[in-house]
């Protein structure tokens, strides 16, 4: 018993216990906030379904983008993309005598033309210049006898497409109407190559077979016969600025063969 008579006041808890007490509440507000924040998070992410979509991938192969249908053809001057391709110091030179094999002989004034082109431009590649020109041609001379006037502007050099279309409208005045059919596109042969500066100049002869009739306005033909096949024979040529990005060639010039 302690001086003074008075009896000693024990305390309600130990320190331990106190100590849990507040263990315990701190406990409960962490649980409290944890499920506060898993809530918020969950309703601003989501919830995974299933169906999401992958994550992106910037390495993953692509699918090319496909450009939308134009009438045009590209007279490329390019190899295929597939080739593979040497640096300018390991590059090979190519033999002069079987350079343009099939396409020109060799020492010809049309072989040095295709060498100055090809110094110019390392990428031009004749034999896949002459199947675009195949494919111009055709395009072309369809396009002349519809009155297609967007797929002629795209092949045609300015001054080739005025008189184009200077003959196009004189012939809608008319009303006379122009029905041409390719039976067989023959033979496409350089027949001159030169390289002006950085023009390049490419004239190819075309032989092909071709049903055409002209018609006036009530129907009559005027020229040419549908029930028979005509020898064409045109001398075109082609040009391109070797120091544009532009890969395409025009025509800037026609005339009729022999």
């Amino acid at each position: 018993m302690p001086l003074g008579g008075q009896p000693e006041r024990q305390p309600s808890g130990t320190v331990a216990e106190r100590m849990q007490d507040v263990f315990d509440i701190y406990t409960i507000i962490f649980l409290a906030l944890a499920v506060f924040i898993f809530l918020r998070l969950r309703s601003v992410l989501g919830q995974r379904t299933g169906r999401e979509r992958p994550p992106y991938d910037p390495y993953a192969a692509r699918e090319p983008v496909r450009p939308a249908a134009e009438n045009v053809v590209s007279l490329p001057n390019r190899a295929t993309e597939t080739a593979a391709k040497k640096p300018d110091d390991a590059a090979e030179p190519a033999v002069p005598a079987e350079r343009w094999k099939g396409i020109a002989e060799a020492g010809s004034p049309i072989a040095s033309g295709l060498d100055a082109i090809a110094a110019a431009d390392r990428e031009f590649d004749a034999a896949h210049f002459l199947t675009g020109a195949r494919a111009a041609y055709e395009m072309i001379v369809n396009a002349y006898a519809e009155g297609d006037r967007r797929t002629l502007k795209n092949l045609l050099s300015r001054e080739v497409y005025d008189g184009f279309e200077g003959a196009i409208v004189e012939r809608e005045k008319r009303g006379d109407t122009v029905e041409s059919r390719f039976v067989s596109l023959d033979n496409a042969t350089i027949t001159a190559a030169e390289a002006r500066g950085r023009t390049a100049q490419l004239t190819v002869r075309f032989q092909s077979k071709l049903v055409s009739v002209t018609r006036n306005k009530a129907g009559e033909v005027i020229d040419g016969n549908a029930e028979a096949v005509t020898d064409v024979t045109d001398v075109w040529t082609f040009a391109r600025d070797l120091g544009s990005r532009d890969p395409n060639w025009k025509l800037i010039a026609t005339e009729a063969g022999q």
